[in-house]
Order: structure tokens, then C-alpha cells, then sequence
């Protein structure tokens, strides 16, 4: 990731109940997203045929899991391009990180998102109360194998 992609990342605005999701919604998750060492360790920009920026994927390791994070352009979002996106994205972290396991975590009340991670082989683990964006939220814990 470069710092333009973090800015371009940072602008977008979801619809809601997906606005949950806007970067300037949690100041941390915000620095984080503007930190260079972030892009050197984990955040990667993701472009199409046409050299614009499309999404992020977001890869943390501990040990053999490695714990995955993502994002698709607000516009593209509801068009049925989640799974390539997420495929894809898996495919390269496989090649660049050894993976045994892969984990995620996502809001329990964004079911389309839950669905598409259960259709590429997650399953849920558990729920547990976050604090982010102001407020506490359930979130459900995912693993897929690799």
C-alpha cells in the first residue's frame, strides 16, 4: 500500500448499515490505516485491469494463523464480486505468508459478509463484544484451514 491508496481508502463511505465500516468511524483504526509501517507489514492495495484501486486486504500473523482483513470499493460492494475478491486475496497471502489457518472477524449483523466467508469454507468459532467506533459490538470469530 501506498500513502495515495491509504488517502482513497480513508475517503470511502458506505451505505448504511455498512457505514459501520467508514475508516473515519475509529480514530485507531485510522492511524493505523496511515501508518507506513502498516504497509510494509500488513495492509496491500488491491487494483483491477485498469489500474484502479479496488479494495485492501489486511494480513496479520501469529504463528500458523494468520488473520486476515479486507475491503471492496463502496461501488462494488452488493454486485456479487466477493468471493473472486476474497479467493483472490487468500490466494496470494497463501503465497506470501505460510498459512495453517486462516481467522477473521466480522460485525454479527453484516450477514452478507458472513455469508460469502462461510461459502469459501470459514465457520464460525465464536461471538465476543468489541470496542470500536465508539461503542461496544458483537463480533463472530471465523477460521478456515488452508
Amino acid at each position: 500500500m501506498k500513502l495515495e491508496d491509504a488517502h482513497q481508502i480513508a475517503s470511502w463511505h458506505y451505505e448504511a448499515p455498512y457505514d459501520f465500516y467508514d475508516w473515519d468511524r475509529d480514530p485507531e483504526d485510522l492511524a493505523e490505516l496511515f501508518n507506513p509501517q502498516s504497509w510494509e507489514e500488513s495492509y496491500y492495495s488491491v487494483f483491477n485491469e485498469e489500474n484502479e484501486l479496488v479494495g485492501f486486504f489486511v494480513f496479520k500473523r501469529d504463528n500458523q494463523t494468520v488473520e486476515v482483513g479486507l475491503g471492496l470499493r463502496p461501488d462494488l460492494t452488493g454486485n456479487g464480486l466477493g468471493r473472486a475478491f476474497l479467493n483472490a486475496g487468500l490466494t496470494f497471502g497463501q503465497h506470501h505468508f505460510s498459512v495453517g489457518v486462516w481467522s477473521l472477524n466480522v460485525a454479527t449483523f453484516n450477514t452478507r459478509a458472513i455469508h460469502l466467508y462461510e461459502h469459501v469454507g470459514f465457520t464460525p468459532l465464536n461471538t465476543f463484544m468489541h470496542h470500536t467506533n465508539g461503542g461496544e459490538f458483537e463480533f463472530l470469530s471465523m477460521v478456515r484451514p488452508t
